[in-house]
């Protein structure tokens, strides 16, 4: 029941809300990288009182998902990227490249009521913002082959319309 709330909850938090808690996430996996010693709630809380961000109350929750879902998962996260990059090892890809792809690859495996296509999208627009000139291609090559890849093994469960 509880999974059911959540669908239900993400289903009615717009595109602006998520939008939000993404790059709030993508801010807090960076900080945790350059400090690796601090716990996620401490990045979250931190990171939110430093830069005084007032995010929506189900931004913040939804950004905590995703930091805390990425920083559990990143060695699995971390293998899923590397199988689909070619000719690049995770651990020479920039830290901005390597935070919104794990950002994503911890979405597209773990949250399949999100559309791909969503997600795949928002990465793109993050890696616009945040990355190098050649980022949002790198993001959305890499991010396709996961996709592509979860469709194979079926860990998507079917394709979502809009947000």
């Amino acid at each position: 029941m509880a999974s059911l709330f959540r669908v239900i909850a993400r289903s009615s938090m717009g595109t602006g809300v998520r939008r939000g808690a993404r790059r709030y996430a993508l801010q807090v996996l960076y900080a945790l990288d350059v400090k690796p010693t601090a716990s996620v709630a401490e990045a979250l809380a931190s990171y939110r009182e430093a830069f005084d961000l007032e995010l929506d109350e189900r931004a913040g929750e939804f950004a905590a998902e995703l930091v805390r879902g990425t920083v559990a998962n990143r060695a699995a996260v971390d293998e899923t990227i590397q199988q689909a990059s070619r000719n690049w090892r995770i651990d020479r890809m920039s830290r901005v490249d390597r935070k919104h792809l794990r950002l994503a690859a911890f979405e597209l495996g773990h949250l399949p009521e999100i559309p791909t296509k969503v997600v795949i999208n928002e990465a793109v627009e993050l890696a616009k913002r945040f990355g190098a000139a050649e980022a949002p291609a790198f993001v959305n090559g890499i991010l396709d082959r996961i996709a592509q890849a979860l469709r194979a093994e079926g860990e998507r469960v079917g394709e979502h319309g809009g947000e």
